[in-house]
């Protein structure tokens, strides 16, 4: 039976991808206080969990349940090339999914929680019968619950290596919810496929316009929420600095609803940025 070469493999899981969790598990660890090299080795191995392994058996989950679109539109990906033979998509994201939950048992019983929470995202995300990427109220609810959410509170979790304290779970929800609105702008790329495809993304159902609109909206309101609270929970600075983040940012909106399908990738590269800027903020003013 041919088997894959590590390269194909590899390119499956997608490398790429996996900042966005491994930087949230990163403010995880940094919100607990606890220094990273007093539990260096769950540390690694939580950052092994959040990206190569759980972010990856994403991407191969995905790319599985995709491959007959991928081989009318991305012909070279991986599976539908050959390069990942027969039925190997399913096996390796079979495979990644019991690496996950491995390593996750092996960091504690919150961590293991957390992580079967989201494989079941994971799945549910790409497979039938719910297959939530058909429609953005879901999909992009559920990659960012997995990509921002989730590796935070695991990261959190890790290091305490109990249940995190509410404040932190609190930022970890908001940033979540903020980051729906940064999945919309990614779908901005698909949008003629999307139609064609019968794909009920934000855009497909809302319009560009109005999509970008709910974006900014969305992306906006924790962050309005986050600045509230650190001032509350008597960090001013950390406030001041997250507002600052957060102006930056509407300047950036401003160009983005005036040609949101153009500017979509240029937003991504520059109030993302921001965006995450201000969620190491935020963890950084929980220590202690």
């Amino acid at each position: 039976m041919q088997t894959p070469k590590p390269a194909a493999v590899l390119e499956l899981l997608k490398p790429i991808t996996w900042f966005a969790p491994m930087w949230a598990f990163a403010c995880g660890i940094v919100s607990s206080g606890v220094s990273p090299l007093s539990r260096w080795s769950f540390a690694l191995a939580g950052v092994v969990l959040a990206g190569p392994l759980v972010c990856a058996t994403s991407q191969a989950v995905n790319d599985w349940y995709d491959r007959h679109v991928d081989a009318i539109n991305e012909p070279n990906r991986p599976i539908p090339s050959g390069r990942i033979p027969g039925r190997w998509g399913f096996y390796i994201a079979c495979l990644w999914t019991v690496l996950s939950l491995a390593v996750a048992a092996a960091l504690g019983l919150w961590v293991f929680a957390a992580a079967v929470l989201g494989l079941v995202l994971a799945w549910i995300y790409s497979a039938p019968p719910l297959r939530l990427k058909q429609n953005g109220w879901w999909g992009n609810s559920a990659v960012a619950l997995c990509y921002e959410g989730l590796p935070w509170f695991t990261g959190a979790a890790v290091m305490a290596a109990s249940l995190p304290d509410w404040r932190i779970i609190a930022l970890a929800l908001l940033y979540s919810f903020g980051a729906h609105g940064i999945m919309t702008l990614n779908d901005f790329k698909s949008v003629d496929g999307d139609r064609r495809m019968g794909v009920l993304s934000l855009p497909v159902q809302l319009g560009v316009n109005e999509a970008a609109r709910f974006a900014c909206y969305v992306m906006a309101a924790p962050q309005f929420v986050v600045v509230g609270l650190l001032a509350y929970w008597e960090r001013p600075v950390y406030a001041a600095i997250v507002a600052a983040l957060l102006a930056g940012q509407f300047a950036l909106m401003r160009r983005l609803l005036a040609h949101p399908r153009e500017q979509a990738p240029f937003y991504n590269a520059t109030g993302t940025t921001l965006y995450v800027l201000g969620m190491l903020v935020s963890a950084f003013a929980m220590r202690g």
